[in-house]
């Protein structure tokens, strides 16, 4: 060891499976496009809850 502080940089990221797997294997930073990163809010239960909760929010209106 020479004692250099050094950090991991993930580049070149397409999707967000790409970032879960630079956390995973831990990476400190990782440069991507904003669409991936939006991606990562996206999950069908997500959707499917929100629906839900909308709907019944509806029935309070």
């Amino acid at each position: 060891m020479q004692g250099f502080k050094t950090e991991v940089l993930a580049a070149s990221i397409r999707n967000a499976n790409h970032i879960i797997r630079c956390a995973e294997v831990g990476a400190d930073v990782c440069t991507c496009p904003l669409e991936p990163i939006l991606a990562l809010l996206k999950h069908p239960l997500t959707d499917i809850g929100l629906a839900k909760f909308l709907e019944d929010a509806k029935k309070f209106q």
